[in-house]
């Protein structure tokens, strides 16, 4: 069944056919994170996909992962190019490399799940939370509904865990 939502004023379209993304946002609906695992390989991935991209197999299931990990990258929007996002200039979408399957296949990859910056109850994060991340800060994940059988997943900071001194940033101006 496909999923229809409006979140911040933008209509969210998951069709019949895109079996994966119903499956994972059906998880993110419960407020769960779940990535398909590959039952050849024995590896995780994201985003969801017909077949491994390391194996190839189409042999999958989808398994509960812990939506922690620390920003790899992240991009700071001055200019919003949807108007819904205009009144929250700047923010955050942010890269997180995910605790869960770092370093692998090979040392130099990880789990990478984008997402907004958010405040615990899943907001569009203030400018004063924004200029607190960069690269290194430890994130969690939460989730905002946007209707029945679909939430956002974004990431908020992880206030239980050892935040670096200096997060990296970009320069300001």
């Amino acid at each position: 069944m496909s999923i229809s939502a409006d979140y911040l004023g933008m209509n969210l379209q998951i069709d019949d056919l895109d079996k994966e993304n119903l499956a994972y946002f059906g998880h993110c609906a419960d407020h769960t994170f779940h990535l398909q695992h590959c039952g050849s390989c024995d590896l995780y991935r994201y985003p969801p996909t017909t077949a491994c991209p390391w194996c190839t197999s189409p042999d999958s299931t989808w398994k509960p992962v812990e939506g922690r990990g620390a920003v790899h990258s992240y991009s700071e929007v001055h200019h919003a190019i949807q108007p819904a996002f205009k009144a929250f200039t700047p923010y955050l979408i942010l890269l997180v490399d995910l605790d869960t399957q770092n370093g692998k296949p090979t040392e130099h990859e990880a789990l990478r799940v984008a997402g907004n910056l958010v405040t615990p109850d899943g907001n569009l994060a203030p400018p004063e939370m924004v200029a607190r991340v960069g690269i290194g800060s430890r994130m969690r994940m939460v989730f905002k509904d946007a209707a029945d059988g679909l939430a956002i997943p974004h990431w908020t900071i992880d206030e239980d865990a050892e935040q670096p001194a200096n997060p990296w940033r970009y320069p300001q101006e």
